[in-house]
């Protein structure tokens, strides 16, 4: 089992989650695996049967007989205290354990059982995840918080009121955490919500109040490209800010969808941002009344879902290639300039354009492709040109081209 550092410098990790039933071993073992080659660093992982918890040490050695070290982080609501307890080998082959207060019990009761759920962390050296959610808060403390506020001189609106619950419930949580003997480099906050402007609010002011690692996502983000919008929205502010160490996108996927998707969405908002490199990306231009043909767009397509699909080989064996630039371009419009500041691109004839495509190499034309093998020969030059630049002991590639700008006196 790998161990992924999550705060304090390290690099912004993408996790994902799954949804298969976690008490169907081979089915869970294959989504993680899915996911963990798409590029998902974390994995959650649903328990909440004792069949479930009894099949997570077996999805554990069969995850490492496959190569695959991705941590595990399993996800608890109400009876984690019972499922930790009753299945130590459960207990042991999770990373982390995702605890909601609002979830843990009531009271008492709740003090016992978030007591033995750090105990058992304590025990095997797990983080935990305060992860809180407005759709399960705790009741007693939203009561107690507006209470407060109605007492204030100048009471907050009601839903800066539920923001404050959010985050006191969390950082609450964290501190009886600490308090119980768990480090605070190993507790991780989240205060999930669905709405881009609570998300943005409720984080900065976490951020302003703590140190604790963060983690980003918006809860029920929602299918497709509203899901995709909404978390990119409210992600990217906060981390443009510097806030948040963690990431998911959580998208419904439509009925037989594929899960990896969101980790694809969650790389790609990270790398588009600058923030790290997963693959690498290729520019392509949306097409105008110049580009009739759909070429272009099939070769961009064919080429970036090549890289993506190569990416499980080439990441050990060619160090770097993650920022390697491609452009696909449809007419001699902006074709041969992107082309020229990419590290490899075609430009592609638009219409009525004569019936060739010059690649660039480097910033420099080096040879022009015609007839019905474009596509292929245009890979065969990507995959000659990561062999020759990212290889171990390859010269390495020059820094990124600068655009000469003529002085004015």
């Amino acid at each position: 089992m790998g161990r992924v550092p999550i705060g304090g410098g390290a690099p912004i990790v993408v996790q994902s989650m799954t949804n298969t039933d976690t008490a169907d071993a081979a089915a869970t073992v294959r989504q993680v695996a899915d996911l963990w080659r798409a590029g998902s660093e974390l994995v959650r992982i649903t328990v909440n049967t004792p069949e479930a918890a009894a099949q997570v040490a077996h999805i554990r050695e069969r995850l490492d007989a496959l190569g695959c070290d991705v941590p595990l982080v399993g996800d608890f609501h109400f009876n984690g205290h019972k499922l930790l307890t009753q299945h130590p080998d459960c207990a042991r082959a999770l990373a982390k354990y995702r605890i909601n207060p609002g979830n843990v019990g009531k009271g008492a009761q709740r003090d016992e059982r978030f007591a033995t759920l750090i105990e058992v962390a304590l025990r095997h050296d797990a983080a935990v995840r305060i992860g809180v959610n407005w759709g399960s808060l705790d009741p007693e403390l939203l009561a107690r918080v507006m209470d407060e506020n109605a007492g204030r001189p100048a009471p907050l609106a009601a839903a800066e009121v539920m923001r404050e619950a959010l985050i006191a419930s969390a950082l609450e949580s964290a501190a009886q955490a600490q308090a119980l003997g768990l480090a605070a480099e190993r507790i991780v906050i989240s205060c999930k919500v669905s709405a881009v402007q609570d998300l943005i609010a409720v984080y900065r002011e976490l951020a302003h109040r703590c140190d604790y690692a963060l983690h980003l996502g918006l809860t029920e983000a929602g299918m497709g490209s509203k899901g995709i919008v909404a978390s990119s929205a409210a992600m990217a502010v906060l981390l443009q800010e510097g806030i948040g160490d963690t990431i998911r996108v959580s998208l419904t996927p439509e009925p037989g969808g594929d899960r990896t998707r969101e980790v694809v969405v969650a790389q790609e908002l990270l790398q588009t941002m600058g923030l790290r490199s997963f693959t690498p990306m290729v520019a392509a231009c949306p097409g105008c009344g110049r580009t009739t043909s759909t070429y272009f767009q099939e070769l961009a397509e064919r080429i970036q879902g090549y890289l993506r699909a190569q990416m499980p080989h080439w990441r050990e064996r060619y160090p770097g290639v993650e920022e390697m630039r491609v452009a696909v371009m449809g007419c001699v419009v902006n074709g041969p300039g992107e082309s020229k500041h990419a590290d490899i691109g075609i430009s592609l004839p638009g219409t009525n354009e004569y019936p060739v495509a010059p690649v660039y190499i480097d910033g420099e034309k080096t040879v022009t492709l015609k007839g019905e093998r474009i596509a292929e020969a245009f890979q065969e030059l990507v995959e000659d040109y990561v062999r020759k630049n990212y290889a171990p002991g390859a010269a390495r590639r020059r820094e990124p081209r600068a655009i000469p700008i003529k002085a004015v006196s």
